[in-house]
């Protein structure tokens, strides 16, 4: 029976039964779009993986990687750009330390320097697939010019992907387009920076060292 409780009129109030309410979903611990960049870095992991691991099929089963009739890499200047390229996912990092200080000029000067950062990178990497070209290194020039421009320009594309959606984030940041949407769109753009980062050390060392 339902308790009951006498009024001060003298009536009786039924009471019905007091139904536990559920507990509240804990939220989740990443976002839907964090949780999708995951998956789609992870996509993309395996792709390079594929790639690399047809590379090292041709690299490990040739005689002579490059072959003497070809030019060799430059790996002076791709040191050089390599650092250009770390110093662009920093500038990126201090980008990021600015939003969430709502530190605005550190933002804004963070993207600016990542954005440059990374089409500087672009041109030393197109300068020097000129000057391969030209001295006979090209993508039909056996597997050895094959792998190298098909792993090199993944990786490139992938670059001047990132440089466009950063370029775009900066028009909308300057505009105060995005105002308190900021946050997300950036941080996304951020770890598909140090992914495509990540990627170009262990093409460098692959590709031009190994």
């Amino acid at each position: 029976m339902a308790p009951r409780r006498v009024t001060p009129s003298g009536s009786l109030l039924l009471l019905s039964p007091q139904i536990p309410m559920p507990a509240t979903a804990p939220g989740l611990p990443i976002s839907n779009a964090r949780l999708a960049m995951v998956i789609f870095l992870a996509f993309e992991t395996m792709l390079f993986a594929a790639c690399i691991a047809a590379f090292l099929v041709f690299r490990l089963s040739a005689t002579a990687w490059p072959p003497a009739d070809l030019p060799r890499l430059p790996i002076t200047v791709t040191w050089l750009n390599t650092f250009v390229l770390i110093a662009s996912g920093y500038a990126m990092t201090r980008a990021v330390g600015g939003l969430r200080r709502a530190d605005q000029r550190q933002l804004e000067r963070g993207l600016m320097a990542a954005g440059i950062l990374g089409s500087i990178f672009l041109a030393v990497q197109g300068s020097e697939w000129i000057r391969l070209v030209r001295h006979g290194l090209t993508l039909s020039t056996g597997m050895y010019g094959a792998t190298f421009y098909t792993l090199i320009g993944f990786h490139g594309v992938h670059v001047l992907s990132a440089v466009l959606w950063l370029l775009l984030l900066m028009v909308g940041v300057q505009r105060d387009r995005f105002r308190n949407r900021v946050r997300v769109p950036i941080e996304l753009c951020a770890m598909y920076w140090y992914f495509v980062v990540a990627v170009w050390g262990a093409l460098f060392y692959l590709v031009y060292l190994l």
